[in-house]
């Protein structure tokens, strides 16, 4: 392991400097190799003069900092604390180093940056006045924040882990050795890597949570939900077992089918340059936070459970047995055939009614026949039409950011197939629709009126997308990000699951 500390103290016979050293002792002592930059001691402007931060000439000790950061695995920061954040020769070094191209770089997709230093961690020692517990409850550690999030982390070093000394002002002597000891044996900790067990715990945890893209779960909980409602169970909805065993089901289902998407999509998601919390995949593989074999694994595990839930559900369901397995059959079909082989809908132009059927009519139809409702009852289908109308227009959507990368892998959306200007006027026409149902079941009260009052939500909601739809396709613009459309579009579906829950709730 290489280690680079620096030292951002403005004099080096410090207690700054004093940590610093004991830290390194430690790391040696731990087997690494370890080099250390005292910022006092460089030549440089501490001041960016000129536009851009990378126009101004570096300086010789700049470009020696900038290969040691480079040859770095991880960066260790120590410094006081003065005014709630770093000194002012810290935060020149790093207005001078961390420019564009160096450690970070624009992009289309994602937050419109991406780090260039991940694959580094970082540790920062720091020394304050303040009482260190003030300074967390009563400041909320800006300095903190600022260097482990808003700048190493954007940047992608992490995880950046932070130690605090203070308050020094009134400290003895015989507590100053013991911080100098503590420094040393935060050193000696790297002979056991430069993550601790907790810290990969977390990296893997986070990387799942990722990958599993939770963000989609919500809304089939809803449509679920109105499903169940629907069935008018004897024993409630919420606190029924019999629909948390369906709904654990779906979200098996669901697990898998995300992680299945990662998968066959990625020769698609690495060319996308345009992607965002909602299109474009979780990322996961392209980012290498997890390998093709662990999220393989995870589909055959998600799957197994299943299978084992299913079993649970026909042994608690009133419903029979052939209406359970028919409906978990062909979600079954739909939701992993939207890409996994051999049906690849999405590949075939019918990803997004697919998408549509199986987050409307599907789920809605598992909650009402999981809770005893007859399939071919009225009740779910007609529950479940304004719905996937209004589903249309976010799907077709989604697959603008993604056209460019879609064409090149052969991925066949209605994106593609119909361009830009054709999936913006089909998204129009699908809006439209769902409006116009939410009109209709308002005054026919069909659904029981599960819809009553949506329309007056769902009709202005639907003339700004509308509007947004139409300037769009006026200004010409090439595909890429979309988020306002994206935004209004995902909210405008919203209503026709909100309201219909809450007109069900007893």
């Amino acid at each position: 392991m290489k280690v680079l500390i620096v030292l951002g103290h403005p004099r080096t016979d410090s207690l700054c400097g004093a940590l610093a050293s004991a830290f390194a002792d430690g790391a040696r002592q731990a087997g690494v190799q370890v080099r250390q930059l005292d910022l006092a001691t460089l030549d440089f402007d501490a001041n960016v003069r000129t536009g851009s931060p990378r126009q101004q000439a570096f300086e010789a000790d700049l470009r020696v900092a900038r290969e040691l950061i480079h040859w770095a695995d991880h960066l260790v920061f120590v410094y006081p604390t003065w005014w709630g954040g770093a000194p002012a020769l810290l935060k020149g070094f790093l207005d001078r180093v961390l420019t564009e191209g160096f450690s970070f770089r624009t992009c289309e997709g994602g937050t419109g940056y991406q780090g260039l230093l991940t694959g580094r961690s970082a540790q920062l020692i720091t020394t304050m006045d303040t009482p260190p517990l003030v300074h967390r409850l009563v400041y909320r550690q800006p300095g903190k924040n600022a260097m482990a999030r808003a700048t190493l982390g954007f940047c992608g070093v992490r995880p950046t882990r932070s130690l605090v000394f203070g308050s020094v002002k009134n400290s003895s002597a015989e507590q100053r050795q013991q911080w100098l000891a503590r420094a040393r044996r935060q050193g000696l900790m790297l002979q056991n890597g430069r993550l601790t067990r907790t810290e990969r715990l977390q990296h893997k945890a986070g990387a799942w949570l990722k990958a599993m893209r939770l963000q989609f779960y919500p809304m089939t909980w809803v449509a679920y939900t109105v499903g169940a409602l629907a069935a008018s169970p004897e024993n409630g909805v919420l606190g029924n077992r019999i629909f948390w065993v369906g709904y654990l089901c779906l979200f098996l289902l669901e697990v898998a089918t995300v992680l299945t998407n990662d998968v066959v999509d990625f020769p698609s998601d690495r060319r996308n340059r345009f992607f965002s919390t909602f299109t474009g995949g979780s990322r996961v593989l392209v980012e290498g936070l997890l390998t093709a074999r662990e999220v393989k694994s995870a589909i055959a595990v998600s799957l197994g459970a299943f299978g084992l839930a299913c079993a649970w559900l026909l042994a608690v369901t009133p419903a029979s047995t052939a209406a359970v397995l028919t409906v978990l059959t062909v979600m079954t079909v739909l939701a992993m055939g939207y890409t996994a082989p051999p049906l690849k809908l999405c590949y075939r132009g019918l990803g997004e009614l697919d998408v549509a059927v199986t987050h409307s009519i599907g789920v809605l139809l598992c909650g009402f026949v999981f809770l005893g409702g007859a399939w071919h009852d009225a009740l779910p289908w007609l529950l479940s039409v304004p719905l996937l109308l209004a589903i249309l227009p976010s799907i077709i959507l989604s697959g603008l950011p993604d056209m460019q990368a879609d064409t090149v892998a052969g991925k066949r959306t209605l994106a593609v197939r119909l361009g830009q200007h054709g999936a913006l006027v089909v998204a129009l026409g699908f809006t439209l629709l769902a409006a116009g149902a939410a009109v209709l079941w308002q005054v026919r009260g069909l659904a029981g009126g599960a819809y009553a009052g949506t329309a007056y939500a769902a009709v202005p909601h639907g003339a700004w997308l509308s509007w947004l739809l139409l300037r769009r396709l006026k200004s010409g613009k090439a595909p890429g990000r979309i988020d306002g459309l994206m935004a209004a579009s995902l909210s405008f579906l919203l209503w026709f699951g909100l309201i219909p829950l809450f007109r069900l709730w007893p």
